[in-house]
């Protein structure tokens, strides 16, 4: 289940885990999938500190909007096919920051 909140023009969505605990993550983008018929969201927890790779562990979750226009609650992405094209949109947006800075 997630909920979404707008904190100075950062977009979090709660995320609450098979324990109940409930866990603010800040999102990264999301898109929507033709293919796939689906949304997609890219997550990371909030203050999270990126490793000595300087990289930070990134969560992906499928949604489909609910009829009133509202969000969904999030999916695990399932197929193969799913995460390579998900690891493809993050790529495309890593190197479009990359670019910016």
């Amino acid at each position: 289940m997630a909920h979404n909140h707008d904190h100075e023009n950062h977009q979090h969505i709660t995320v609450v885990d098979e324990d109940g605990n409930e866990q603010l993550h800040e999102v990264l983008f999301t898109f929507e999938s033709e293919d796939f018929g689906k949304s997609y969201v890219l997550y990371y927890p909030v203050g999270a500190e990126e490793d000595e790779d300087e990289s930070i562990e990134i969560h992906a979750s499928s949604f489909v909007t609910n009829e009133d226009g509202t969000e969904g609650d999030l999916q695990p992405i399932e197929t193969d096919e799913e995460w390579d094209m998900i690891e493809e949109m993050l790529n495309t947006f890593l190197d479009e920051e990359e670019e910016e800075e």
